[in-house]
């Protein structure tokens, strides 16, 4: 039995959820998610909670199990809660600026670097820190990740775009390490 997928899925207040077609629908107070479910699953709503097993115990629904329970659940966090990855620009004259659909980054190319912000995805931005959020975990990762792939942060000066728990490892330079 898969450890993740065993686990129930509680449903909070003011979330509804409902299986049909091969498909739960999750409608929560900020916004509507829809996660299909492959044959193999076998998904059922108790009261508040939903539970997920698998119809055979074949190598595909095994590895399908876990899966779609953190689908589900990650669809139920999303509409009664959201998702948000804050990132941090750090740089002398490294800036973002949000231009309608698309968000400019300005971190020390010749040219400014220009993104097209995903639907279903917002971006906030507070001086030197852009914050993605969300009601898909997926979206708001990937945006996130697009964000960052642009500028990564470099290990000498730590300069770049970073997650704000992230730890950039740091190197000595040249003058550091002949010194010694």
């Amino acid at each position: 039995m898969s450890k993740i997928g065993k686990m129930p899925i509680s449903i909070p207040e003011g979330v509804t959820v409902s299986l049909t077609g091969g498909a739960a629908t999750v409608k929560g107070k900020l916004g509507e998610l829809t996660v299909s479910i492959p044959k193999q699953i076998k998904v059922t709503q108790a009261e508040n909670v939903l539970t997920v097993t698998r119809m055979n115990d074949t190598k595909e629904a095994k590895s399908l199990h876990g899966l779609i329970r953190s689908l589900i659940n990650n669809s139920v966090q999303g509409v009664s809660l959201g998702f948000s990855k804050t990132l941090e620009i750090s740089g002398v004259g490294f800036k973002a600026e949000i231009k309608g659909d698309k968000i400019v980054l300005n971190v020390g190319f010749s040219h400014p670097v220009e993104l097209a912000i995903t639907k279903g995805v917002e971006i906030k931005q507070n001086k030197n820190q852009i914050i993605v959020s969300g009601i898909d975990k997926q979206k708001v990762g990937h945006m996130a990740a697009q964000i960052r792939s642009v500028k990564k942060p470099e290990p000498y000066k730590g300069k770049g775009i970073r997650y704000v728990d992230e730890i950039v490892r740091r190197k000595a330079g040249k003058a550091a390490k002949t010194a010694a």
